[in-house]
């Protein structure tokens, strides 16, 4: 994408990466269901991984650390954004010094070359995002090799987004909208920039609300691997995490 086209940044104040950089975010992943939810994301971000071992790697908008300390841990050189410069204090506290590289920087103005890492990672970010189609090209715009994001699809229990939100905000009391994503929507996006979807996961059946809401991983867990077992997550799931390449 041409950078003198580019729109404009977008205020920091809509920046979505720093909410999740925060505490207050994190703490909705504290304990047995937190971990459960962690869990659930991080085993199929690293299958998405495992074909680019040990690259360079930028983690946008990672500052919620959620990302960066498996990266980390399996041996990617790190480079994580941020809008704000506080977007690396939680970083700062749960990886070694020296083990990441840390850039304030827009969301969607990244002050890197063309295809300057082997990969890029951006979670938790399409959903919050003001537009998400630029920040969806500008992390194909640095990538050289693959790009990773997630997003919730407008699909299976998943359609239920709106009526639950009311319920999810009671839970979580902090929680903004949030976007989901029709069928076809973020594919259409890719083709338009000459990329595509390469491989795709899906995280858990029910919905997070749920899960928080029941507050039982030891009923959770079961239940989630037997729908994976009976193949309904691959089919209904969500988030749905993909890695995206270049349309060969």
């Amino acid at each position: 994408m041409d950078r003198a086209r580019r729109p404009r940044a977008w205020p920091a104040a809509a920046a979505p990466d720093v909410e999740t950089a925060s505490d207050v975010y994190a703490h909705r992943f504290r304990g047995p269901v937190g971990e459960l939810l962690l869990d659930a994301q991080t085993a199929p971000l690293r299958e998405l991984l495992a074909p680019f071992p040990g690259t360079t790697v930028l983690d946008v908008g990672g500052g919620h650390a959620q990302a960066a300390a498996p990266l980390f841990a399996d041996g990617h050189v790190l480079t994580v954004t941020g809008s704000e410069t506080s977007c690396r204090a939680r970083l700062d506290r749960l990886l070694p010094a020296g083990s990441f590289a840390f850039v304030r920087a827009p969301l969607d103005t990244l002050p890197f070359p063309d295809a300057s890492f082997d990969v890029v990672v951006a979670l938790r970010l399409l959903a919050h995002a003001p537009r998400w189609e630029s920040l969806l090209a500008e992390l194909c715009r640095v990538a050289r090799d693959a790009v990773i994001v997630d997003y919730p699809p407008r699909s299976g229990l998943h359609k239920m987004a709106r009526s639950l939100f009311a319920l999810k905000r009671l839970i979580e009391r902090d929680t903004r909208r949030y976007r989901t994503f029709a069928p076809g929507s973020v594919e259409g996006a890719l083709a338009a920039l000459g990329w595509e979807v390469a491989a795709e996961r899906r995280e858990l059946l029910l919905p997070l609300v749920l899960h928080r809401l029941l507050r039982a991983p030891l009923l959770s867990r079961p239940v989630e691997r037997a729908a994976w077992r009976l193949g309904l997550t691959r089919r209904w799931g969500s988030p749905v995490l993909i890695r995206v390449q270049p349309r060969r």
